[in-house]
């Protein structure tokens, strides 16, 4: 699945640039943007093995919830200038594809 991927790749890059924050927010921002970006794709994946479309779309409605939190969380990086508009714009476009995929998904699951 494309999204799946995607979301891996989200992953991949969220602990890159959180690997640049400050020792000090290892238990704080950096832990709470990787768990959420990690349960992205980890709840996609979970919902592609349920039983049915409805479990699989309350899944993606997960995913999309880290998603949210993911983007938040970066923006609140930003304005505490743990990362910059340049470093994190790429990201928050990958967050938007990936949100337009999930929905896209679940909506074809009706």
């Amino acid at each position: 699945m494309q999204v799946w991927k995607a979301s891996i790749q989200l992953v991949k890059e969220v602990y890159s640039i959180t690997g640049k924050f400050p020792a000090t927010e290892g238990f704080g921002l950096t832990e709470q943007i990787r768990k959420a970006a990690v349960s992205i794709p980890s709840n996609i994946a979970e919902g592609q093995g349920r039983n049915s479309p409805k479990e699989f779309r309350q899944f993606l409605a997960i995913a999309l919830g880290s998603v949210a939190e993911v983007e938040t969380q970066l923006i609140i990086a930003r304005e505490i200038d743990y990362v910059s508009n340049g470093e994190i714009n790429p990201l928050l476009i990958l967050l938007d594809d990936i949100r337009k995929m999930a929905k896209a998904l679940a909506n074809s699951l009706r």
